[in-house]
């Protein structure tokens, strides 16, 4: 049975050699063949270098060098167009995703006939704000998403070849992996892994933020039927207040007075307006976005050992 070891490169370098010991050391006793896959998404450290020294010297390791940073779940999903092992080991390369779980990954996977074992972690890890953020980000997915993404999430998981031809068929130009990974379905089981805190976390405040709309425009539709029921219960709710001021002055004579009330009902209506409109903008701007029917990412190069097997198919789709 073949293993292919994906991951991808930005900011690895020093990790990287340690990183490619461990993932081999940890998989030289459950296989046969292994192929290691790293993507280089554009590294602007000696990532790049480094991997081509280890490939120099290791023919099991291709590195896929990309024209550009194209961002983390692209640069996976190139990479797992490239493999081409029976069973997929996908995990970061900043050793904060420990490779040893590997064993314990496999053992599930065959034992108990998963097609995907996933990883996520017992606690979510970092400060009191990280810990907050990360808990409101699953919560407005969990309530807004048309799917349910498990909490605590992490990269690290071992797929059989069936399910990774399935996750790669996706041609979506706009897309989160957390939810192509449910999306694609099969049949899959969690586990817990005890991820490390090496480095300072790179997704910011903003960076989620963006995230979670991305994940909310390009994966539901459950928002667009909110705003529909926002937007009809407040007509029905200016209907309601019409008639009652109406009936008070027909029945009492007495006619609201005062431009309070109407300048907060056009500024509260002006920003519900606008703010409609900018959630259908986003959605306009994803489906403009998968028209266009562009390559998510582009290679540079591909570079593996004289003799190496082919690639199979273009890894851009």
């Amino acid at each position: 049975m073949k293993l292919s070891i994906v991951s991808t490169l930005y900011r690895s370098a020093p990790g990287l050699e340690e990183f490619h010991r461990r993932c081999m050391a940890a998989a030289e006793p459950l296989f046969e063949e292994i192929e290691m896959i790293l993507v280089d998404d554009g590294s602007p450290d000696e990532s790049l270098r480094i991997a081509l020294a280890i490939q120099a010297r290791d023919p099991r390791v291709v590195v896929a060098e990309l024209a550009r940073n194209f961002g983390h779940h692209k640069a996976m999903m190139t990479g797992l167009r490239l493999a081409t092992g029976d069973l997929v080991f996908l995990l970061d390369s900043d050793l904060e995703e420990p490779p040893e779980s590997l064993a314990a990954f496999h053992a599930k996977l065959l034992g108990e006939g998963w097609d995907v074992v996933y990883g996520v972690q017992p606690a979510r890890r970092g400060g009191w704000f990280e810990r907050v953020t990360g808990e409101a980000f699953y919560r407005l997915m969990e309530a807004l998403s048309d799917r349910s993404i498990p909490r605590n999430l992490l990269t690290a998981r071992l797929m059989r070849r069936d399910y990774v031809a399935a996750l790669t068929a996706h041609e979506d130009r706009s897309f989160q992996m957390s939810d192509l990974w449910v999306l694609t379905g099969f049949r899959q089981a969690p586990m817990e892994v005890a991820k490390l805190s090496l480095s300072p976390t790179t997704y910011t405040l903003g960076r989620r933020l963006r995230m979670a709309v991305e994940h909310l425009t390009t994966t539901s539709t459950r928002l667009l039927h909110l705003v529909f029921y926002a937007g009809l219960a407040l007509s029905g709710l200016a209907v309601a207040v019409t008639l009652v001021l109406l009936l008070r002055y027909l029945t009492h004579g007495v006619a609201m007075a005062g431009w309070t009330s109407v300048f907060l009902s056009v500024w509260f209506f002006g920003g519900l307006i606008v703010l409609v409109l900018g959630i259908l903008g986003i959605y306009i701007a994803a489906l403009l976005e998968e028209s266009k029917r562009r390559p998510y990412t582009h290679l540079r190069a591909l570079h593996r050992a004289p003799g190496g097997p082919p690639t199979e198919k273009d890894p851009s789709p």
